[in-house]
């Protein structure tokens, strides 16, 4: 069946298009768009009333996939982390939650591969043989792989298949103990701390691993000043490196610890405000490629405790648009730089063919008002758990549709 999507403001990060048009989705992909489109008589006709209309997100970085809560969020495609239940790192596991993705019907879902066996740092996984099973990258997830030789020996053998490891930049000594920023926070609050250092000096040393071997490599969670900085530097001498951040390091500094607020405890921590500035500067200049939501659903059992013992971990699924569309509104950041992070980007990194308009590709979209005021709200998620340190924020970007494989799989109000 055919469908016309008309009005709408039509934004593709992978060309920079942005402009009001219509596109029109035949069964699952996307067959003309722009100013004059024409549509069988019979096509379904959905008045978009000049909202965007974009690309589905691609989500780098979720820890579940709670499909009801991504469709939500605008998500169309999630990328699982390896750290379930049944660790991923054999072929076996990625092709059944290939499968099980493709059963479903609902949000894409396509794994990250552990990089060494049971993410436990001490042997290269199976790389060749789950990346031709479907996973789109190799990581270890929560953690940095310490062992230098180690991690020589993994960034040539992905080299050989073209792959993407992801690195956790967080050097492991350094953050042995620790549950918040090294800071003045952290000290009056009585909690050990890290210091920024340790993620610049992990990425340093994984910088001249790339250099040394000619791997590509992408640094998760980058969340802050000295980070960028070690980034932007690789980047300048031409090392094949990119790296991420989630909207809540955009949004919030260490000062979301006071209380010993638990649902403000992730990893990384929240850092000085500093850090938080760094941050949305570096996803205006490009610096930072992606924006992800590391959507991590933990029960209250596990975030009501002593900060100490509190599990890290927010949910994201939700809230990934409308927090990171607020330095937006704040004029720190354009519209198409927001949305390719979220879009084009990880489509390229991971070898996706979704991720942008054209006449061919999978009827992935996201339509969207990016002005619409509203409260986030915990008790409204539809995630699997609620832990969040934005209840009752007031945010603007209300996501109206969300569209995978032509099919209309959310409708907001």
């Amino acid at each position: 069946m055919s469908v016309l999507y008309k009005n709408a403001r039509l934004i593709d990060p992978a060309t920079g298009l942005d402009e009001k048009g219509a596109l029109l989705i035949d069964g699952d992909v996307i067959v003309a768009l722009g100013q004059k489109v024409d549509a069988p008589a019979d096509a379904e006709v959905v008045d978009c009333k000049g909202r965007v209309l974009a690309p589905g997100l691609i989500d780098m970085r979720a820890h579940r996939v709670d499909s009801d809560s991504a469709l939500a969020g605008g998500i169309t495609t999630v990328i699982l982390q390896p750290d379930q239940t049944t660790i991923i790192d054999t072929d076996p596991v990625v092709e059944r939650i290939r499968r099980r993705s493709d059963d479903t019907h609902a949000v894409r879902v396509y794994p990250m591969g552990a990089a060494t066996k049971g993410l436990e740092g001490t042997q290269v996984a199976e790389i060749g043989q789950m990346q031709e099973s479907g996973a789109v990258a190799f990581t270890d997830c929560r953690h940095a792989i310490s062992d230098t030789q180690l991690m020589r020996r993994l960034m040539e053998y992905a080299g050989y298949f073209g792959a993407l490891i992801v690195q956790f930049p967080e050097d492991k000594s350094l953050a042995n103990g620790a549950v918040a920023h090294e800071g003045e926070i952290a000290t009056r609050l009585g909690l050990a701390g890290v210091p920024a250092a340790a993620e610049a000096i992990q990425i340093d040393r994984d910088v001249r691993l790339a250099e040394l071997t000619g791997a590509r490599i992408h640094f998760a969670m980058i969340s802050s000043r000295e980070g960028v900085e070690a980034i932007r530097a690789a980047k300048k001498r031409g090392v094949k490196v990119t790296c991420s951040t989630a909207p809540h390091y955009l949004h919030l500094n260490d000062n979301a610890l006071e209380g010993y607020r638990t649902f403000a405890k992730v990893s990384p921590p929240f850092r000085a405000e500093e850090d938080r500035l760094a941050l949305i500067a570096a996803l205006a200049d490009g610096t930072i490629d992606t924006v992800v939501s590391d959507h991590d659903p933990r029960s209250e059992d596990v975030k009501r405790l002593p900060f100490g013992q509190a599990a890290p971990g927010i949910v994201g699924f939700e809230t990934l648009l409308a927090l990171t569309l607020a330095p937006v509104h704040a004029g720190k950041i354009e519209l198409m730089t927001a949305l390719k992070a979220l879009t084009s980007t990880p489509a390229q990194l991971l070898g996706l063919d979704s991720g942008r308009l054209s006449a061919g590709a999978p009827a992935d979209i996201v339509i969207f008002d990016p002005d619409k005021p509203w409260r986030i709200e915990r008790e409204k998620f539809r995630s699997s758990a609620r832990n969040t340190p934005f209840d009752t924020l007031p945010v603007q970007g209300k996501v109206w549709r969300t569209i995978v494989g032509g099919k209309t799989l959310f409708e907001g109000e």
